[in-house]
């Protein structure tokens, strides 16, 4: 028992650092697309600082609607005819997030999407992370960032884990440290 605790934490604080690698633009992404998808916060009141970002927010609420329909239809094979139900929508999300061009890796990609889903859809993110990466929405030189950011260890994998991810990066209020300290 006291292994699997040890073996767990040790998996949280990789989690925690492969977060705290990402850029904060980035990270401020995922949280509020963790604030939204998992329906934690108030995103617009959260997250909002103009107009543009409001919109942005509307728009990525709409589509994160689907989430809980997607979470129900992970497929659990490769059979082809589980694929387009889930694939599809899969790939539109991925396209949107991809798009506010936040997410700039595969890594945070699927860090992303492994909280909003689930574990149940890591074989599925290399070929919608790739297909949403090579949309024309996306500006050329974005693209070829997205799609060199995937190796060929995750394109190519034979399996994967099927361990829920332990850390979900919150919002954290500033706390002004000058007011804490004894004179």
């Amino acid at each position: 028992m006291a292994r699997v605790k040890q073996a767990e934490g040790v998996m949280t604080l990789a989690e925690m650092k492969e977060f705290a690698g990402f850029g904060a633009a980035t990270q401020r992404y995922v949280r509020r697309a963790l604030d939204i998808g998992l329906d934690r916060e108030d995103a617009m009141s959260r997250w909002s600082r103009d107009v543009v970002e409001a919109a942005s927010i509307r728009a990525q609420a709409r589509l994160y609607r689907m989430l809980p329909e997607l979470r129900e239809i992970v497929p659990d094979d490769s059979g082809l005819d589980s694929v387009e139900p889930f694939l599809a929508p899969l790939i539109t999300l991925s396209a949107f997030d991809l798009g506010q061009g936040r997410l700039t890796s595969f890594a945070s990609y699927r860090f992303l999407y492994e909280r909003l889903i689930g574990a149940g859809v890591r074989p599925w993110l290399p070929a919608a992370f790739c297909a949403a990466a090579a949309l024309p929405h996306l500006h050329p030189e974005l693209r070829r960032k997205l799609l060199q950011s995937i190796s060929e260890a995750a394109a190519t994998a034979s399996g994967w884990s099927n361990r829920q991810p332990a850390f979900y990066p919150y919002w954290v209020e500033k706390v002004d440290a000058s007011g804490a300290l004894p004179a």
